[in-house]
C-alpha cells in the first residue's frame, strides 16, 4: 500500500513538471511498449503461440504512429481480441496522448486546470489559453462524428457483401484506419485492392484521409468562415480574407498536391498494364487521385506500389514526405512547413526582408522551425535509408520508399516490410515513432535545457558567403 502510495507521488510529481513534448514523447513510448507486450500474448494471436516480439512492437508502434507497415498480415495474425487492441491504439495514435488524457479528465468531469490548459496549448501549438477546454471537445466530437459518417458508408459496401455483425466491424474499423491516417486493414494481405474500381470504398475513404489531413485548427476556421457567409456578416470575399492565414496555406497546399499528384500518377501510369493500363477513363483518374491522397500518410492502397514505374515512386516519395497539414492525425513534414520555405525563397528572390503572404508577415522564428524541421526529417531519411541498404539486399529505390513511408507515418510499401531482419525492424520502429511525435521533438526535448542558457545573449555578427 505504502508503495502504490509513493508510485503514485512521483506519478504527480512527474506530470506537474513535464512539458507537452515531454509527455508526447515519454507518454507513445509507454504506450507503444504496452502494446507491444499484449499483442505478443497466445490469446491475441490466431495460431495461439507467443508472437515474435519484435514483430509485436512493430505493430503496436506501426498502429500508435498510425503508420501501416506491417511485418504480418493482421487479418490473418490475430484474433478478434488482438484487432480490438490495434483498434484501440489505432485511435489512440490518432488522437494523441495529450487529447486522450484531457478527454479521460471530461468524461470523468475532472476538473482540468491551468496547467492542464497550458499543456493542451503546447499540445496544438495554439496562442492562447482562452477556448482550450472547448477545442478539446471539438476534437473529441468532431474525430468521433467523422469516423462515424465513415463507418455509415463502408458498411454500404461491407454489410452487403460480410454480412450484419461482420460488416458492421469491418466498417468501424477501417473508418479509424482511414480517419487516422493508419492504413492498417483486416481485409487480407492485398490491402483495398478488392475495391480498386468501386467509387464507394475509393471516395470515402479519399473524404476521410483529406479531412483529418487538413487539422482541427482548420476544420474550426472553415466553420466559422461558414457561418459568417451565412449569417452574411462580411461579403464572401471579406469572409474568405479574414481566414487564418495558416488555413489559407494549408488548403492551398492541399489543392496543390492532390491535384498534382493525381494528374502526376495519371500521366506516368496511363498505360502501364499492371497499374492503370486496364482501366476505364474515370477509373484510371479515381485510382490515380486514391494513390495521390493515400501517399499523403494513409498507407490504403488499391494498386501495389512495387507495380508502379519508377517516376511514380520517387512522385510518392515526395508526397509522403510532405505528407498532410499540422494539428491532425497526418504525418510527414506537413504543407504549412513546406509552403513556409517556398515563400521565404520566393522572398528571398524578390529581395524582400521578410517571408509574406496575403499581406501578412511570417515571423522568422516559424522560418527557422520550418527549416529545421525539414532538415532534422532529410537527415533521418538519409540515415534510414543508408541502415536499410547496410542491413538488407535491396535496391536503393526500395530503401528509399520503405524509409520515407515510416518517416511520414504513410505505411505504404514496395513489399519488404515482412522480410525485413531485425536490425532494420528496429530502424523502421525508431522512424515511425520519430515520425509521429515530430523529428523536432526530440531535438528540443534534450536541446530546451541548453537553449535557455543561451537565452539573452547577443553576440557580434560576421556575414559568409552563401551560395
Amino acid at each position: 500500500m505504502k508503495q502504490l502510495k509513493r508510485i503514485k507521488k512521483i506519478t504527480r510529481k512527474m506530470e506537474q513538471h513535464m512539458t507537452a513534448s515531454q509527455m508526447m514523447v515519454f507518454g507513445f513510448a509507454a504506450v507503444i511498449l504496452l502494446g507491444g507486450i499484449l499483442l505478443s500474448f497466445p490469446i491475441c494471436n490466431a495460431d495461439g503461440k507467443w508472437l515474435n516480439f519484435i514483430d509485436a512492437l512493430f505493430t503496436s508502434c506501426t498502429s500508435v504512429c498510425v503508420t501501416g507497415l506491417v511485418t504480418v498480415v493482421p487479418a490473418e495474425q490475430f484474433t478478434l481480441l488482438g484487432k480490438m487492441v490495434i483498434l484501440l491504439l489505432i485511435q489512440f495514435g490518432g488522437l494523441g496522448i495529450i487529447a486522450c488524457t484531457m478527454g479521460a479528465f471530461l468524461i470523468l468531469r475532472r476538473q482540468i486546470t491551468i496547467r492542464n490548459r497550458v499543456v493542451i496549448q503546447e499540445s496544438y501549438n495554439l496562442n492562447t489559453l482562452s477556448g482550450l477546454v472547448v477545442m478539446l471537445k471539438f476534437v473529441l466530437c468532431g474525430t468521433f462524428l467523422a469516423e462515424g459518417i465513415g463507418a455509415f458508408f463502408y458498411a454500404l459496401q461491407f454489410v452487403p457483401q460480410f454480412g450484419f455483425f461482420r460488416g458492421v466491424w469491418y466498417s468501424i474499423f477501417h473508418s479509424i484506419s482511414a480517419f487516422c491516417n493508419a492504413g492498417i486493414d483486416i481485409l487480407g494481405e492485398n490491402s483495398l485492392q478488392a475495391y480498386q474500381t468501386s467509387p464507394l470504398v475509393n471516395f470515402t475513404t479519399i473524404g476521410l484521409i483529406i479531412a483529418s489531413g487538413l487539422g482541427f485548427t482548420v476544420w474550426q476556421d472553415l466553420l466559422l468562415t461558414g457561418k459568417r457567409i451565412r449569417g452574411r456578416e462580411f461579403s464572401f470575399g471579406r469572409c474568405m480574407q479574414k481566414m487564418r492565414l495558416h488555413t489559407k496555406l494549408a488548403l492551398l497546399m492541399t489543392l496543390v498536391l492532390v491535384l498534382g499528384g493525381t494528374i502526376g500518377f495519371f500521366c506516368m501510369e496511363y498505360s502501364n498494364p499492371a497499374t492503370l493500363g486496364p482501366f476505364r477513363m474515370g477509373e484510371k483518374w479515381m485510382a490515380a487521385m486514391f494513390q495521390s491522397v493515400t501517399t499523403r500518410t494513409a498507407g490504403f492502397f488499391t494498386i501495389p506500389q512495387s507495380a508502379f514505374y519508377e517516376p511514380s515512386r520517387f512522385l510518392s516519395c515526395i508526397l509522403m514526405f510532405i505528407g498532410g497539414s499540422p494539428g491532425g492525425t497526418a504525418g510527414g513534414v506537413k504543407t504549412t512547413t513546406i509552403m513556409i520555405l517556398l515563400l521565404t525563397c520566393w522572398s528571398v528572390l524578390k529581395g524582400n526582408p521578410d517571408t509574406e503572404y496575403c499581406r501578412r508577415k511570417i515571423p522568422a522564428l516559424n522560418v527557422r522551425t520550418a527549416f529545421s524541421v525539414v532538415i532534422v526529417a532529410f537527415v533521418a531519411l538519409l540515415g534510414g535509408t543508408m541502415a536499410i541498404l547496410l542491413f538488407e539486399p535491396v535496391g536503393l529505390m526500395d530503401a528509399l520508399y520503405e524509409v520515407t513511408s515510416a518517416i511520414g507515418t504513410v505505411g505504404l510499401s514496395v513489399g519488404i516490410t515482412p522480410s525485413l531482419s531485425s536490425a532494420s525492424k528496429l530502424v523502421v520502429i525508431l522512424l515511425m515513432y520519430m515520425g509521429r511525435i515530430g523529428p523536432t521533438t526530440l531535438v528540443l526535448l534534450f536541446a530546451g535545457k541548453i537553449g535557455k542558457t543561451k537565452a539573452g545573449r547577443k553576440l557580434p555578427e560576421e556575414r559568409i558567403m552563401v551560395g
